[in-house]
Order: structure tokens, then sequence, then C-alpha cells
């Protein structure tokens, strides 16, 4: 940066080419701002990044802006903090308390997995450890400052920016942020038109620069209907004695799944099985958002009901249990991805069945075990063995927090004119090219797609 410069630059640490690891840095008058933290998940070398020594130096970040709490966004924070960090972190009040569910759970994850591989000798490491332990979260969280949506946060002269509901998850929003006399766009992640619990994304008419997610750029969500979908693949587990194991992102995916389940019992529909929520992020988000009952847009009746259906497994002695039990049965368990978690005990000892059915109700990312069944793998690798899929496996695509193509094509279209530039992040090559083609063919804006480590000035 030039001295005494108002130069205004952006950089792309992650979420640029992938759906993870989002981190965007802004540079403003010789200071250092990050609009959002997430870890990197999937692939190998996409992982290997979280290790890596960090491109600046944490302690010359002043401010950190989350638009929201899943791993993706938030979950490089405590290694920040742990390696000198100590500016603001902002976020609304939902997304602070789901966040701390969050990275609590991805410690405990990581501690657990290290010791693990230690026991078994199966790291190829003299010693493996976590990334971050729970430790390193709590001392995270006291960096936090809530706010309102719509409310202005000045973080400096010149730089203030507001949070702006984007129908994603609780508490989700995109970022309007003002650079002195520039205005520049964060969308986050873009909620559907129609979100399940809450209520849609808010429209804004302008910017000189966006930076958009493209997680589902290239494809249309299908229109069905997701009870009857539902209900098929239960009733289908039922009649084949088995169980049904539904990975489940603990934030939005699960209470929207546990919402459906209580409109078909209100319906008298549902087979005689036992529901059952083996997470504990679960369990603590949906007390979360049983918090915030005005941030979701659905009859207080049901968010007083929808959960006296499901039984909650909150002791390890009782999931160890549950995991050995073959009754017919429905386990809803984190993670989605089947990146860790418990759902890999319930794999462990049920995949290799043929009455069981597994079924996918979110987003796989690249070089996920999640997407690697969705893709017909016979054999998947966990606890440092591989185990055969003998199981069914089955997917609603019509159950997703992201908007669609068409969607996010939607909210673009509220801007009444142009920007300087759109970039494009948070997606994958073929999505974000698509997702590119679409916006340069219907509304002729400027787009790039950043490179992680990509620099832009903005004038």
């Amino acid at each position: 940066m030039k001295e005494n410069s108002n130069e205004i630059t952006l950089q792309f640490l992650g979420g640029a080419g992938t759906v993870t690891g989002s981190k965007t840095l802004i540079e403003f008058k010789k200071k250092k701002y990050l609009v959002d933290c997430g870890l990197f998940q999937g692939l190998k070398e996409l992982r290997q990044l979280n290790w890596a020594e960090f491109p600046i130096r944490p302690d010359s970040i002043e401010a950190i802006i989350l638009t929201h709490s899943h791993l993706d966004h938030c979950g490089y924070l405590p290694v920040l903090v742990k390696n000198g960090f100590k500016g603001s972190i902002h976020c609304t009040s939902p997304t602070k308390e789901l966040t701390k569910i969050i990275l609590l759970d991805s410690a405990k994850i990581q501690e657990e997995d290290a010791d693990r591989a230690n026991k078994h000798k199966y790291t190829k490491h003299q010693k493996a450890v976590p990334l971050y332990t729970t430790e390193d979260v709590e001392a995270t969280m006291k960096f936090f400052v809530e706010h309102e949506l719509h409310e202005w946060v000045v973080l400096d002269q010149d730089l203030s920016y507001q949070h702006l509901n984007n129908g994603h998850i609780l508490g989700s929003t995109f970022v309007d942020l003002r650079l002195g006399d520039k205005k520049i766009v964060f969308s986050g992640d873009i909620g559907r038109q129609k979100p399940m619990l809450l209520y849609p994304p808010t429209k804004i008419k302008e910017a000189d620069y966006i930076v958009m997610e493209s997680t589902y750029g290239d494809r249309l969500h299908p229109v069905t209907n997701i009870e009857e979908e539902l209900l098929k693949v239960i009733q289908e587990t039922y009649d084949d004695r088995g169980i049904l194991m539904i990975p489940s992102f603990a934030v939005e995916r699960t209470q929207e799944l546990i919402y459906v389940l209580h409109k078909l019992s209100e319906q008298d529909k549902l087979p005689p099985m036992e529901i059952y929520l083996d997470s504990p992020m679960g369990v603590n988000s949906s007390r979360v958002y049983d918090n915030y009952q005005s941030l979701q847009n659905i009859p207080h009746f049901d968010l007083n009901k929808m959960y006296d259906n499901v039984k909650y497994i909150k002791r390890y002695e009782e999931s160890k249990a549950l995991v050995a039990d073959k009754q017919p049965k429905i386990i809803i368990a984190g993670s989605g991805m089947m990146e860790g978690g418990r759902i890999l005990h319930y794999l462990n000892n049920h995949m290799e069945n043929k009455r069981n059915t597994l079924l996918f109700v979110g987003y796989q990312g690249e070089g996920t075990r999640g997407r690697a069944m969705l893709e017909g793998a016979k054999e998947i690798k966990f606890f440092g063995e591989y185990r055969t899929v003998n199981c069914k496996v089955r997917q609603l695509q019509s159950l997703s927090g992201h908007a669609d193509q068409q969607e996010m094509l939607d909210w673009l279209s509220n801007f009444e004119k142009a920007p300087k530039a759109i970039f494009l992040n948070h997606g994958e090559p073929h999505q974000l090219d698509s997702f590119r083609v679409k916006i340069e063919t219907q509304f002729k804006w400027n787009v790039k797609i950043p490179h992680i480590g990509s620099t832009y000035p903005i004038d």
C-alpha cells in the first residue's frame, strides 16, 4: 500500500475456486479487515491449507465480519486467535451462539480424531495433533461483538457496514460495506427465495462492487414435494425393516428436517419409527433456533410443537447403545458431509446391510465422503480402514439452504445499475464458469473469477 493512501484492495484468501475456506481480505488506509474466516474442507490439498502459514500476520487484522456460522465461513477463527489475532469479530447474535456450538464441535472432533489416530497408530505423523482445541475456541469467543440487522457498525473513520438478512440459516446475512465513497456488497451464502423456516433474502438496489457466492451457479433445484419425497424414502426403509441414516448439517438442515417430519406426523403419515437426533451440535443448535422464533417465518404453533416427536441423544453412552441397536428407526446425525461426527459410527455398524438407507439432504463438497458415495463409491475410508457400501444411497436435492442459479440471478436483478465488477467466489470451477456466463449474458456485467491469493484494486 502507498503511504497515506486511501487505496482499497480486495484479496481472496479462501473460497475462491472452491466452496470452502471463505476469507476475503480488505485493505483500506493501511488497515486490514477480513470478511469471513472459514475452514478448508474436502480435498486433501485444500485441507492442508488449514495448516499452512497464514499469508498475513493475524495480529495485523483490525476486525473480522462474519456472514454466518457455517464452518466453511467461521471455522478458521481459532487458528487466527491462537496465532495472535487481537481484533474484534462482528456478527448477529444468533450467529455468535451458533458459531460457538459449531467451533466447539469442530475442536472436539479434531481432538478425538487425533487421539484415535495416535491410539491406533494410523497417523503418518510422529504424533497427530488437532488444528485447534476447545480451549482455543473459548479464547476465540471473547473477541465477538453482536449486532442487530440493519444496525450501522462503524469500524473506523470512513468504514462502516450493516448486516442484512440473506435467508440462508438463522442469523445469516449479507454485508453492505461502505469504504469512503465506495459501496461493496458481500453476499455470504444467499438463501432460497422461499426458505422453509426463515424470511426470504433482503433486496438491495445498488453497489459499486459485489462479491457473490456461486455454490449452485450451474444448476436449478428440482421443483418437488419435499414431504412426499422424504416420506417415500422413510416408507421404503421401514418396509425393508431397515435403519434410515441421515447425515445432516446441524444448523438449518436439521431443523428443516425436523419441521418436515413434524408436518408428516401431524398428518398421521409416518410409519411407526422412532426419530432420533444424535448430534450434540444439532441438539444445541435446535435450542438456539427455539430462542429466536421472531426470525422464523412459520406459525408459532409449529415452532412450539415441531421438536416433540424427536428424541434427543445427549450422552455418549446413549449414542453408543443406539449405534448397536438394529431395530428400524430414523437417525439424524452429523456431520453433513460425513467428514466426522457420530454418523460415522452408524455407518461403521450399518452401512454393509442392504436393508438400511443412507439419505443425503445437503450439498456434498468435492473430496468429501458424501460426494464419493453419491458418485457411486463402493468403499469409503474412515477410522483408518475402508468399509464396504452395501446400504441404499438416496438423495433429496430440493432440500437446500442455498439459492440456485435462477434464484441468485433474481436476487442480482434487484440492483438498478451495473456494478463496476462482480467477483464470483465460493464455488467449484464449473459452477463459477456457468454462473459467469449467465451473468454476462443476462446483465452484461463485468464478471471476475478470483483464484486463491488474487488481489484486486477497488477504484
